[in-house]
């Protein structure tokens, strides 16, 4: 009977057990119910036991490397514990143990089934989850890492020992792949982690990796893989390549805090390589001057061609007949684009050639600025709202509209879709004011030219009757005081931000890339030593390519060299001090600019729908006062109340402007100016000084001094915009829109 009994444990067919676990009829009556328990009890575990091993035997062919992988890891658990439990117990039988054999004669069924009860729970478990294997055609190695390690959370501590085993063999075979695509960047034919376009393929990563290891294992494997397909002449050294390879090797995917780390660190020395073998400072240079031009608008005559194309375009599908041909597509404003550098600097810029106009809301047709409406009422609503970054960009053709550049090989490694959001952001508004500037100037001119031409009637008045003399002075003055304090506003705002702002910034950036570059540049031609630093990755010295990074040379003199990672924190820095100079991380005082700009466009298409003057024509019908006893013409009284709600508004929104202004610096100085750009529009504040802001990984200590200065030129950028603003006291000293006649501040031009 014990023989019988271990040859079941083993996993042999027997008699007493004709199907699955019950035991055979004939027997039954013979043995008592305490043994027959126990009988079935180990008839169980062998039952459990042949399971197992018939469905390990089915599924070790499958086409899954994965599924393959645990069966042979649970064929190697039994074989080395199970089996060696049930041979162990035979041969203590043999030799009549005393913990088996009692009295040398007979051996107790209690203390077979004592030793084998330990196995219950396993071999339950294993059944389990082998008929889960049998009932999947195909499990993804991510979804099948998190189930086992699911289960191996147990406070059975065999079940979890086995789980834990399980999930790691699976791990080898899952990071067998990852080394294949992170080091040597070649994607596998068979259960392949990514896709040609280098992207995870759904259940191929399992819950245990961090999104930013994810993150960092797609921009490693796409620059290795890419710089492989390129064929660059300087390839991944291979001493790094097995450095990388073996760092990888000694941690397990579930042990996340030592796999992010391992991960980090090869990301940091792959693109410190790219920095020095791929993407020059040549190039980023080249990037940070077209962004410049296009986006910053410092290629002025080209951005105000620009503008003047799409009004043209807006002007030439407004007036066409055919329905068809009157929307707007992405294609027109693409060839308006190539239409406003014919005869500029930017008519042979090759970079030209990646920039694109993208209409999220589709094709359209044009859009007219609107001419009624007040403001006051928005305008509360807006300033309380969050920080809307979309709040300009429907300022050039009426509907939203995106700038976007086409980043190509090797450049976006450099920049990331974040930092072009900031960039087209910044676009918006900045396009937004210049249209509006050019409008109030052109606004300016033709009234200009209207009252030269009148002049030569009239003399020295505005004409009329006596009666209607005054009214049409007053309402002539009154628009004129429109469009001239429109214009010395705008002027000084696009004074302040291109000159105390996108240039200081844009010369702040190229000074730091060339005094850092150059000494890069210097080293790379033998100027200086260029012996190879060693780096550990995982604990061990390993020869690695110089680090020109100042965090990584704290130990020794304090250099400035330029590194990616460095790079990328300048690259953020000077992002995010022009997000702030240009007041686009005041939600506040964006709202009011905003309400600014719309209000001097309304009064500029009130004036061309006039006909280009404010008074009306002599001869217009209602233009003189009626017959009836009216002592102002209909006509007059009309306008008369347009320009004044007009110029109330602006004049309250100006003063608010300024309140907002001087109240934001009174908040707390700025935390740091090394911050991530690409996040500042996105996070939005209540103020300007009151950003959240979020240091760059791996930011330079040496750094940390001249951070506190760069925060004050931060600051001082606000500061210089309110002198200008104040320059002749007109806010500090004077009351808009409540001024008497002696108090204008800016002179009266109407009888110019």
């Amino acid at each position: 009977m014990i023989a019988e009994l271990l040859l079941v444990l083993g996993g042999h067919p027997s008699s007493l057990f004709p199907k699955d676990h019950t035991i055979h009829p004939s027997f039954s009556p013979l043995l008592h119910p305490g043994e027959r328990q126990c009988i079935e009890s180990l008839g169980i575990c062998g039952f459990r036991y042949r399971t197992i091993q018939r469905s390990c035997a089915q599924l070790q062919s499958s086409s899954s490397r994965y599924v393959s992988a645990i069966c042979s890891q649970i064929r190697h658990i039994l074989k080395d514990e199970y089996e060696t439990l049930v041979i162990s117990t035979e041969e203590k039988v043999l030799r009549n143990d005393a913990n088996f054999v009692g009295s040398r004669s007979f051996v107790p069924l209690s203390s077979i089934r004592a030793t084998f009860a330990e196995w219950d729970a396993p071999l339950a478990s294993l059944v389990t989850l082998m008929e889960e294997l049998e009932s999947r055609k195909d499990i993804q190695p991510g979804p099948l890492i998190d189930l086992l390690l699911e289960r191996s959370k147990t406070g059975v501590n065999r079940i979890a020992s086995i789980f834990t085993q399980l999930s790691h063999a699976v791990e080898r075979v899952w990071r067998v792949q990852l080394i294949a695509f992170i080091v040597h960047g070649s994607i596998s034919a068979v259960d392949p982690l990514v896709s040609e376009s280098y992207a995870f393929l759904e259940g191929s990563v399992p819950s245990c990796i961090s999104a930013q290891s994810r993150d960092s294992i797609l921009y490693i494997g796409r620059a290795i893989a890419t710089v492989k397909a390129a064929k660059w002449q300087k390839q991944l050294p291979t001493t790094l390549a097995l450095e990388h390879a073996k760092a990888l090797d000694s941690v397990f995917p579930d042990d996340q805090p030592n796999f992010d780390r391992v991960i980090s660190q090869i990301r940091t020395s792959v693109s410190e390589w790219l920095w020095m073998n791929v993407l020059t400072l040549q190039a980023v240079e080249e990037a940070v001057d077209t962004f410049a031009n296009y986006f910053l608008l410092r290629n002025g005559e080209f951005s105000l061609s620009l503008i003047r194309e799409i009004e043209r375009l807006k002007i030439s599908r407004l007036t066409v007949r055919s329905r068809s041909t009157t929307m707007i597509r992405e294609q027109d404003l693409n060839l308006a684009l190539l239409r406003a550098s014919l005869g500029t600097t930017a008519q042979h810029d090759p970079a030209l050639s990646h920039l694109r106009i993208l209409l999220p809301s589709g094709p359209l047709r044009p859009l007219l600025p609107s001419l009624g409406g007040a403001l006051t009422n928005s305008l509360s609503q807006s300033t309380a709202s969050p920080l809307d970054s979309s709040l300009f960009t429907g300022a050039l053709l009426g509907t939203p509209l995106q700038l976007t550049y086409a980043v190509s090989w090797p450049l976006d490694l450099f920049v990331h879709p974040t930092e072009l959001s900031s960039y087209g952001a910044l676009f918006s508004y900045l396009s937004a004011l210049r249209k509006t500037h050019n409008s109030i100037h052109t606004c300016w001119s033709s009234l200009s030219n209207t009252q030269r031409a009148r002049r030569r009637w009239t003399g020295l008045g505005e004409g009329g009757t006596a009666g209607d003399l005054e009214a049409r002075k007053e309402l002539l003055r009154c628009g004129w005081g429109v469009v001239r304090d429109a214009g010395w506003f705008l002027d000084t705002l696009l004074g302040y931000v291109m000159i105390d702002v996108v240039d200081v910034e844009y010369g702040r950036l190229k000074k730091q890339l060339r005094s850092q570059g150059g000494e890069d540049e210097h080293r790379k031609h033998g100027s200086m030593s260029t012996e190879p630093s060693t780096t550990s990755v995982h604990g061990k010295q390993a020869s690695m390519p110089t680090s020109r990074s100042t965090a990584s040379n704290l130990g020794g003199p304090t250099l400035t060299r330029l590194d990616f990672t460095t790079l990328r924190q300048i690259h953020a820095t000077y992002l995010d001090r022009l997000l702030t100079g240009c007041l686009l991380t005041n939600p506040e005082v964006t709202a009011v600019l905003a309400s600014i700009f719309e209000v001097c466009e309304r009064f500029v298409a009130q004036v061309e729908r006039w006909g280009g003057d404010i008074l009306p024509a002599l001869l217009f019908e209602g233009s003189l006062k009626g017959g009836d006893g009216e002592e102002v013409g209909a006509l007059v009284k009309e306008r008369r109340a347009i320009v004044i709600e007009i110029n109330e508004t602006l004049h309250d929104l100006l003063i608010t402007f300024y309140e907002h202004l001087s109240s934001s610096t009174f908040q707390r100085p700025f935390a740091s100016s090394s911050a991530d750009a690409s996040k500042s529009m996105a996070m939005g504040g209540h103020t300007t000084f009151n950003m959240s802001r979020i240091p760059m990984p791996n930011a330079s200590k040496s750094r940390m001094p001249s951070d506190k200065t760069e925060s004050m030129d931060v600051r001082r950028h606000v500061e210089r915009l309110m002198l200008r603003l104040d320059f002749n006291g007109g806010f500090s000293k004077f009351s808009w829109g409540k001024k008497g006649k002696n108090d204008d501040i800016l002179g009266d031009l109407a009888g110019s």
